[in-house]
């Protein structure tokens, strides 16, 4: 015989359904080769979304290899990941391209994000400028994340945001993009900055 369950069984167990976790976006930006598809692959749940395309001879006498001389793809649309970080938070990745060239892609990319991380690589810092400058005008939540290539960093982060003329509320970290717990570190300082601008607008 089927048991069916009393009315009053069913409405608790209707109570008891787990929510899905809310859905947050970030950004991961930065300047050629810094590290931000390595980045959305070390920490993404699902196999990440990329768009890499191989370097040809006319990219490469554009785009300086100087430090990367083993690179031999390139984003050229955006990565894609995502992580859930307990039940109730769901974090979806997106990374935009690194060159110049393909700046017009990121308004569309950055749509709807709650905050960025942008990544830095010491030894070609002027490669950064136009990725935090985007974000201060777009007044868009962010932090700085200095990728730690060969674990060293090229100067020390007062050096870095008085380069890069970050400002002092600004979060200014250090993190390697090839380790998850250390991407999940970075990207937690940026929900927190998001979180503590919310707070804010909320209390106006």
């Amino acid at each position: 015989m089927v048991s069916v369950p009393s009315p009053t069984h069913g409405a608790h167990s209707a109570t008891a359904v787990e929510q899905p976790p809310l859905p947050v976006k970030l950004v991961i930006a930065g300047g050629f080769g810094v590290g931000k598809t390595t980045t959305v692959g070390s920490i993404s749940e699902i196999r990440p979304l990329t768009t890499e395309a191989a370097i040809t001879e006319v990219a490469a006498g554009v785009d300086d290899l100087t430090h990367t001389p083993d690179k031999t793809t390139t984003t050229v649309a955006m990565d894609f990941g995502c992580i859930t970080l307990d039940p109730t938070l769901k974090l979806y990745l997106f990374g935009t391209p690194g060159q110049d060239r393909f700046g017009f892609m990121w308004d569309d990319i950055v749509d709807g994000a709650v905050g960025a991380l942008v990544i830095v690589d010491t030894r070609r810092l002027d490669d950064c400028y136009a990725a935090v400058d985007y974000f201060e005008h777009k007044r868009i939540p962010f932090a700085v994340a200095v990728n730690a290539f060969d674990g060293e960093v090229e100067h020390d982060l007062d050096e870095v945001r008085w380069a890069l003329d970050i400002a002092d509320h600004v979060p200014l970290t250090v993190f390697d993009a090839r380790r998850t717990g250390s991407v999940r570190d970075a990207l937690l300082v940026v929900l927190d900055v998001a979180l503590s601008r919310a707070r804010a607008a909320a209390a106006t």
